[in-house]
């Protein structure tokens, strides 16, 4: 071949052209991909957003004060009047469900393991099952669990088997939410005055608006809820836009489950809240003191602890625990903004998972059809 100025034109100008070719070639597969991962995004952003509080208290007047997802425990005592006719039954100090339809209040047994693996598997199919070990094993063998824990620890609904255990665990764990609370002292107490010095909110009850009372021995228990099991109580939402702000700031909150809840807390003076267990060991609970007395005490585990104003408690409410406020009517009441936190050693890709299995209704829509 002959080298000659036109032949390397020639050649120059055939390389550019095949240039053009692929940057237009490629340009289309970029847009390919860009249109899918867009797809991909808005699928996924549907049932998971990425702020799990953003826009949920406007969800409608249907959600508001209900009992979404099946759980009626101590977050909604006092609300088990429907369709069926009383659904409370008092043991132990506490007023419990005995809806067919609530899986806490009833025995662990087969159906709810049925329930919970097709939800897993539900999961599974629309995701992956990578890191799924832990939350395979425990639905598996939920029912040998719950069964076989010890009596000092045994959740009444989840089990995630291989999770670090203790009653109470230090603030550096949750290191950020619990600054954040502790940051927010002032404007959660205010608001706490604002709702609880309401006048009542009906002739011949002594409550504010949007306080519930719970079934006690003794004394006064009181709860003011702005998410109860995953669902956001839109009016009680609107009276507090502060603390609600502060929800929305925190990254480990449980917001889309039915083991999330956030609520102020009264214990008036002589008032007890007898032995129990939380639901499950994936989440820990936190108390942020603002009114705390003396005499007051939490025991996690036989293990005594006292709140302080200004300060979070971090516990694992799976754990047997009581509370007791032993102090004199001059004392007043002790108050903590109660949230419920992730266990620090639940993944992230498990949270997501346990988010989609326990969203507030999802195991009675699975059981009814």
């Amino acid at each position: 071949m002959e080298w000659s100025l036109e032949s390397v034109r020639e050649m120059v100008a055939g390389g550019m052209q095949s240039i053009r070719e692929c940057e237009i070639c490629a340009f289309a597969i970029a847009m390919c991909v860009l249109l899918l991962f867009m797809w991909y995004c808005y699928r996924v952003g549907r049932e998971h957003g990425s702020s799990p509080l953003r826009g949920r208290y406007l969800a409608g007047p249907g959600r508001i004060g209900g009992v979404v997802g099946g759980f009626m425990s101590s977050d909604c005592r006092g609300r088990g009047k429907g369709k069926h006719g009383s659904l409370l039954e008092e043991q132990n100090g506490f007023a419990f469900c005995q809806s067919s339809e609530c899986f806490r209040c009833t025995s662990a047994g087969e159906s709810l393991n049925q329930r919970l693996y097709h939800s897993l598997q539900d999961y599974a199919k629309r995701y992956t099952w990578s890191g799924m070990g832990r939350v395979h094993k425990g639905v598996r063998d939920q029912g040998r669990y719950l069964n076989s824990r010890p009596t000092i620890q045994r959740p009444e609904v989840f089990f995630l088997p291989d999770l670090p255990s203790a009653p109470f665990f230090s603030r550096e764990v949750q290191r950020h939410d619990v600054e954040l609370l502790e940051q927010s002292f002032p404007a959660l107490l205010a608001e706490f005055e604002s709702i609880y010095h309401q006048p009542p909110a009906r002739s011949g009850s002594s409550l504010p608006p949007g306080w519930k009372a719970n079934s006690t021995p003794r004394g006064q228990w009181w709860t003011y809820y702005l998410v109860n099991q995953g669902t956001p109580l839109v009016l009680n939402v609107r009276r507090c836009p502060r603390a609600w702000r502060v929800l929305g700031q925190l990254r480990t909150f449980i917001a889309n489950n039915v083991f999330g809840n956030a609520c102020f807390s009264v214990l008036t003076p002589g008032a007890l809240i007898t032995e129990h267990y939380g639901p499950t060991n994936v989440r820990l609970r936190c108390h942020l003191g603002l009114r705390v007395p003396p005499s007051c005490e939490l025991v996690v585990g036989g293990e005594p602890q006292c709140w302080s104003e200004g300060s979070c408690l971090l516990f694992d409410d799976s754990f047997l625990h009581r509370a007791f406020h032993e102090g004199g009517a001059e004392d007043g009441p002790r108050v903590v903004f109660m949230v419920d936190l992730w266990h620090p050693n639940v993944a992230a890709a498990e949270r997501q998972a346990l988010d989609y299995i326990f969203t507030p209704g999802r195991l009675e829509d699975k059981e009814g059809k």
